[in-house]
């Protein structure tokens, strides 16, 4: 029994090390052109909400026949939905001058505005393309912006393979998001 319980300790510690060493990668928000002032002086992004696949921490990519796979063990460094949150409320803000922030909202005073984003596909493709797909919705809380509901297609070159690679077409797939958000509003 002695020998199963140090067998069983040994196992967990060399499975805690090889995951602290497995690379992680940061959901980025890249630069932003300044696009428009919006007529919401503050935004309120929700917290994003992603299929299964991509709200786990293991960076997948489409393999042959369709299947998505784990990338070399690689992960993200920060919690999907949060980090893309935070790269969208990030890109919103410098393309726009508002002030923007994740939920939960921070001030006394409500947001002008809330986002709501419901990614549908977020992998690297087969093809060399990294798809962004879904759909976005404004709603204003006391009527100040205009309430709507978008659906998005994106799609950002992924210039080589791994990890590092789709985790770049993430971020620049998020860019484009962002803009198009800034620019709807």
């Amino acid at each position: 029994m002695k020998k199963l319980v140090l067998s069983l300790c040994v196992a967990g510690a060399l499975a805690a090390c090889s995951s602290a060493n497995d690379p992680r990668y940061l959901i980025a928000a890249t630069p932003a052109e300044r696009v428009k002032n919006l007529s919401a002086r503050t935004v309120e992004v929700q917290l994003v909400s992603l299929p299964s696949y991509a709200s786990a921490s293991d960076i997948v990519s489409e393999g042959d026949g369709g299947a998505l796979y784990s990338q070399e063990r690689a992960q993200w460094a920060d919690d999907p939905a949060r980090g893309m949150s935070v790269a969208i409320a990030r890109g919103l803000s410098d393309r726009t001058g508002a002030a923007v922030a994740v939920e939960p909202w921070p001030l006394n005073t409500p947001a002008d505005a809330r986002l709501d984003v419901r990614i549908d596909q977020s992998y690297a493709r087969a093809d060399g393309l990294f798809e962004l797909s879904g759909q976005y919705a404004v709603s204003s809380p006391d009527g100040r912006v205009r309430e709507f509901v978008k659906r998005f297609h994106i799609e950002t070159p992924v210039t080589e393979r791994g990890p590092a690679a789709a985790a770049r077409a993430l971020s620049a797939a998020l860019a484009k998001l962002s803009r198009q958000v800034a620019v709807s509003m």
